[in-house]
């Protein structure tokens, strides 16, 4: 991915300033009363999960490198001040085994980045396996990185298969570029694709819909030659834009007798596209996708970067326009896993996530707009709105570069590549394997009873009734 030379990492303190004991209670006591505030309750009719692991966010990839996964410390500071999880099962998540990397990922690829040592500085003659370069450095506890995203995702996937989760969360997610032995794209280990092919498991069909500003090829690839899961990528495409793929007939082997013909489809786009003609593009390409093809499942890869104002993005997406294919794919009451991906702008990526994580448990329209004062590093946002315009950004719109025809154009091409889609494929269920069924509950159970008993804070809690409908009125 081409970056920008400026330094862009800044050093961060402690959260306002303040740590401690006390201030931890008043802290939890402002979220509870948030929580009130803002209407916040677990959904009716469903669940839905949210997988993290603070671990992971204490990985730096370099000075000069773009991502920074402290954003996900941000995304965290603002869900959590807003309460939303008290409306969601939290799962702290745990390092994918080097046995679940594998069901994807070629052996020699997994135990040399499990052996692979740290290097100081980049190199401009990365190894076979591309690791060591600019855009994938070799950076202190790059393997627990990359393994513990993965966890996430896997276990997000087995919450759904188990139905303990109708949508699953995993922000740490979306690391779409990884190849079968190969780092790619700041992407080491493609946890979408093993998430993946945990539903395939159970799920007969998965559509994965990708709305990165980057095309997902490294999960296009993996599933380049089957007809059990479509992929749909909305990206810039052009000649100089990495990965430099996802053109509009790229659609999957060129054999037709081969099951994956026509089952990858691209949305290629040019800069400065706006919220309305997306909005527009997304609806009715996925909704063609859906009647033809029929998923029982839907992968929901959230990219960030995509947002106008990303560092490396180039189009004009607000954060309401964004979270608008979230809240679509919600309507089809399909099993649904969120993940994250690109995003390059911390804020923005954690106000986007934020807002997306209130469009799961369905609190958006009562949600305060303006993100409470309590929260961590609040000051690091700028505007303290959670969906703030391009003029509160003090960002200028992009020349848009798509007109109408060419998204119709777009929409045609996939409509014929739609119309060789025969059928959704029927498989033979295979049996859920233990380890995600009843075993795997009868487990999380006994810990949860544990951590009621061991716990008071966490059983006064459960007792006031924070996030459930009809307490404490």
């Amino acid at each position: 991915m081409r970056r920008p030379s400026v330094k862009i990492v800044q050093e961060y303190g402690v959260p306002n300033g303040k740590q401690g004991g006390q201030d931890s209670a008043a802290y939890l006591t402002q979220i509870n009363e948030e929580v009130q505030r803002n209407g916040i309750v677990k959904p009716k009719g469903y669940n839905v999960s949210w997988h993290l692991n603070p671990a992971i966010e204490k990985h730096h990839f370099g000075d000069r490198h773009p991502m920074k996964p402290w954003r996900l410390t941000l995304a965290k500071s603002l869900i959590m001040s807003y309460g939303m999880h008290a409306a969601m099962d939290s799962y702290m998540s745990r390092m994918a085994t080097p046995e679940e990397l594998k069901d994807f990922h070629a052996s020699d690829y997994i135990e040399f980045l499990r052996s692979a040592m740290p290097r100081a500085t980049p190199t401009a003659d990365p190894d076979e396996f591309n690791l060591g370069s600019d855009d994938c450095p070799l950076f202190e506890g790059f393997f627990d990185y990359s393994s513990l995203s993965a966890g996430a995702s896997v276990d997000a996937a087995r919450k759904l298969i188990n139905n303990q989760s109708d949508i699953a969360i995993n922000w740490s997610g979306g690391l779409h570029h990884a190849k079968k032995d190969q780092a790619s794209g700041f992407c080491y280990i493609n946890d979408v694709v093993l998430a993946i092919l945990q539903l395939l498991r159970y799920h007969p069909r998965v559509l994965y819909i990708d709305i990165d500003v980057h095309h997902g090829d490294g999960v296009e690839e993996a599933f380049w030659s089957t007809d059990r899961v479509m992929t749909l990528s909305f990206h810039k495409f052009g000649s100089s834009f990495f990965p430099r793929t996802g053109g509009i007939d790229t659609t999957g082997p060129k054999d037709p007798l081969n099951p994956g013909a026509h089952h990858a489809l691209n949305v290629p786009l040019n800069d400065g596209i706006s919220d309305g003609q997306y909005s527009w593009l997304f609806k009715t390409v996925v909704s063609k996708c859906v009647e033809h093809y029929r998923p029982t499942a839907i992968v929901l890869q959230c990219g960030a970067d995509s947002l106008a104002g990303d560092r490396l993005g180039t189009f004009n997406l607000q954060i309401t326009a964004h979270g608008a294919c979230v809240s679509f794919c919600k309507r089809l009451n399909l099993p649904l896993l969120l993940l994250g991906g690109g995003g390059y702008t911390p804020r923005n990526v954690a106000r986007a996530w934020a807002h997306e994580t209130a469009i799961a448990i369905g609190c958006e329209t009562t949600l305060n707009p303006e993100i409470p004062a309590h929260t961590p590093y609040r000051s690091y946002f700028g505007p303290p709105v959670l969906c703030p315009t391009l003029a509160e950004l003090n960002l200028e719109s992009r020349a848009n570069a798509n007109s109408r025809r060419s998204l119709e154009d777009i929409v045609e091409a996939i409509e014929e590549q739609l119309r060789y889609v025969k059928g959704a494929p029927s498989v033979q269920m295979q049996t859920i394997p233990p380890d995600i069924g009843r075993v795997r509950e009868a487990v999380e159970e006994r810990l949860r009873e544990e951590r009621e008993e061991m716990d008071a804070g966490f059983r006064k809690g459960r007792e006031s009734g924070i996030g459930v409908a009809g307490e404490l009125w």
